[in-house]
């Protein structure tokens, strides 16, 4: 009995250092990132480099085991996002890792500026959400990966609730580019005739701010459901 409870302890051990070793690696940039301009946006610490949209109060956001946590609704629940303080985000790489709760709904949001009632009335967003169980039904263009609202993704690899994903967001000045679990599932053009086609006949016809500027914030949407964030970093292209 004692050999055998070594031998599962010895076994073990393997899988206990790699966990560890990731830990330790959440939320740094390598000397390489570093070389290739690569910056840090949160450091596994504290919320330092980010504030609430408008500078609210951002109370269901946390920092807890190295994770950027939104704890969803509370008492006296008033979602906030979670916006970065450099607003001169146009031309860039964005890599996240994400995990949402079941029948959970969040979102990646870019070139957000801070000048009305809320984030998406200005910038473009990468879904997030529990395809699988959410409560209501939901439309292509609302499924995880989707330009919400505007275009839908050609896949989804996505992982199911409760297991990290990996997001990646390339903007190149118009030219855009949706990567979910190392693939690419979306690529589209913003401002072109398609685009504000797209614009005028959808959701986004009453919003005349939707995407109509080229530079802004970074920002991670509260819509009063549990998620997480980790390794969040961004290259200025």
């Amino acid at each position: 009995m004692r050999s055998h409870l070594l031998l599962g302890l010895t076994a073990l051990l393997p899988a206990v250092f790699l966990t560890a070793a990731a830990a330790q690696t959440n939320n740094k940039l390598t000397n390489k990132e570093k070389q290739e301009g690569w910056q840090l946006l949160f450091n596994g610490h504290d919320l330092s480099g980010w504030h609430g949209y408008q500078h609210k109060p951002a109370t269901a956001w946390e920092v807890v085991d190295g994770t950027l946590h939104c704890k969803g609704k509370g008492p006296g629940f008033s979602p906030v996002d979670l916006v970065t303080d450099d607003s001169s985000f146009s031309s860039f790489d964005l890599k996240i890792d994400w995990k949402i709760a079941p029948r959970a709904n969040s979102g990646i949001l870019y070139l957000v500026r801070e000048t009305q009632p809320a984030s998406y009335y200005t910038g473009p967003e990468f879904q997030l959400i529990d395809d699988e169980h959410y409560p209501e039904k939901l439309e292509p263009w609302q499924h995880t990966g989707a330009d919400y609202a505007m275009h839908v993704p050609q896949i989804r690899p996505v992982h199911p609730a409760g297991e990290w994903n990996h997001t990646e967001i390339i903007v190149r000045g118009s030219h855009v580019q949706y990567w979910l679990n190392g693939k690419k599932i979306l690529e589209f053009d913003m401002w072109t005739p398609e685009w504000y086609k797209l614009k005028n006949e959808g959701k986004w016809k009453d919003y005349p701010d939707y995407g109509k500027y080229h530079s802004g914030h970074i920002a991670l949407q509260d819509h009063g459901d549990e998620v997480w964030f980790r390794n969040i970093k961004i290259k200025k292209l």
